[in-house]
């Protein structure tokens, strides 16, 4: 096939993918997505639908590390490893291990900091550009803790976050029972981020980025990427139909795939596929008003438009699509141990959302070009941060200086050799 030339190249047509390109087409680029997969669906659609601009928290911390056996080889916690997939992950783990020790994880927290504490206003602009504010709800978010050991924890956590620049109040369960009495009585209490913003939908307010982009000249390929070429003047992706497309310069932002694509253009790092799941309960979201973590356990309550959504845990593994069955019933027994009279879920997902052990996105040009500029492994807040990485990536592409420093976030962070 004859090759095309294109200006600008995203690989990856999830929600951080969308905003990039949306972003270079607001800048007057050309933009073609590549995705073997509709825009939207994967892990931007079956999240839990929060803006968390509390999310300085890495993954790893001081705590997870100390149970972090206990954690990993039981099949309903909170973390967990697919099955058979523990050999592959022990480098990762290593890693990760590392990066919950006391030293680290405060870098990781002054990392993740300037990320997200502006992501609340970062998408209400970004929500008026493309007319999607009734997607939105500005009703905070909260955290419950079910006994005291629990809020104990949550106040060391929260101390942390707070030192960070994270606004939140605790809450008695008296005050959590006013503004939320459908929630079961508990004796802990809870931490409100009351400036945190949620999404009813975020399928389709990833639809609605799609259409916008496409109505401003975005176009879209359904087709894998195979291969990436730095060429002198270009960047040559080849595709999984055989064709062969030429262009200016590349975005990647495949996600939980994008790993391969990275080491083609120079640079090796440590992406794993965390494996995401969520339930669906039809006509249940008048039970709460605003999404609810559920802190020791790990998942959260999200009220989406005509249905309430149960998102949360992390089975660490590949990109296998067959879910693992006792990580959905663990989920279901979860949510009706709350609410004993959910009935069955509806609908039921798996989605992957990619991992790096220090829970820094990477957002940085790649070593070999600055024709290729890198935008994945966001983790759990993909979401949160596609309007701030969309800002960062269009400032590389267009060889401007970030909106600020971005050198933790950087592909070659990670050194030439990987565990």
């Amino acid at each position: 096939m004859m090759d095309v030339k294109e200006d600008v190249v995203v690989v990856g047509a999830g929600i951080v993918g969308l905003a990039c390109g949306f972003r270079l087409l607001q800048e007057g680029r050309s933009v073609l997505w590549i995705d073997p997969n509709r825009p939207g669906s994967g892990a931007s659609y079956g999240n839990a639908g929060t803006i968390a601009d509390y999310a300085v928290m890495p993954v790893g911390s001081p705590s997870v590390l100390k149970r972090l056996p206990q954690l990993l080889f039981d099949r309903d916690s909170p973390l967990s490893v697919q099955p058979g997939a523990m050999a592959m992950l022990a480098p990762w783990l290593a890693r990760f291990a590392y990066q919950s020790l006391p030293g680290p994880m405060r870098k990781n927290i002054q990392a993740l900091a300037p990320l997200v504490l502006d992501a609340g206003l970062r998408w209400q602009a970004l929500a008026r550009a493309i007319s999607a504010e009734d997607y939105f709800k500005n009703d905070g978010c909260l955290y419950v803790y079910g006994d005291a050991a629990s809020l104990r924890r949550g106040i060391r956590d929260m101390a942390l976050r707070a030192k960070a620049g994270v606004k939140v109040a605790f809450l008695t369960p008296a005050e959590l029972a006013a503004l939320e009495p459908q929630w079961p009585s508990l004796d802990g209490g809870a931490a409100l981020f009351p400036e945190s913003l949620f999404v009813t939908d975020p399928g389709r307010l990833a639809g609605q980025l799609f259409d916008r982009g496409s109505d401003a000249g975005g176009r879209y390929m359904m087709e894998s990427v195979e291969d990436l070429i730095i060429e002198r003047d270009a960047i040559s992706l080849k595709l999984g139909n055989g064709q062969q497309i030429r262009a200016h310069k590349a975005v990647i932002s495949a996600g939980a795939h994008s790993q391969a694509l990275a080491a083609k253009a120079g640079d090796k790092t440590p992406l794993i596929a965390e494996r995401g799941y969520h339930l669906e309960f039809e006509g249940q979201k008048n039970r709460i008003q605003r999404p609810v973590c559920v802190a020791d356990q790990g998942f959260y309550m999200s009220p989406m438009s005509g249905r309430l959504r149960v998102a949360g845990t992390v089975e660490l593994g590949d990109v296998d699509p067959q879910p693992s069955p006792h990580r959905l019933a663990a989920l279901t027994r979860q949510a009706q141990a709350i609410f004993p009279d959910l009935g069955g879920p509806k609908r039921t997902w798996l989605g992957f959302r990619p991992s790096l052990p220090d829970s820094r996105p990477i957002l940085s040009r790649s070593s070999r070009s600055d024709r290729v500029v890198y935008a994945y492994g966001h983790g759990h807040i993909g979401l949160t941060l596609a309007p701030v990485s969309a800002e960062i990536v269009a400032a590389l592409i267009g060889n401007r200086s970030p909106p600020f420093d971005i050198s933790a976030y950087s592909a070659q962070r990670f050194g030439r050799w990987l565990l």
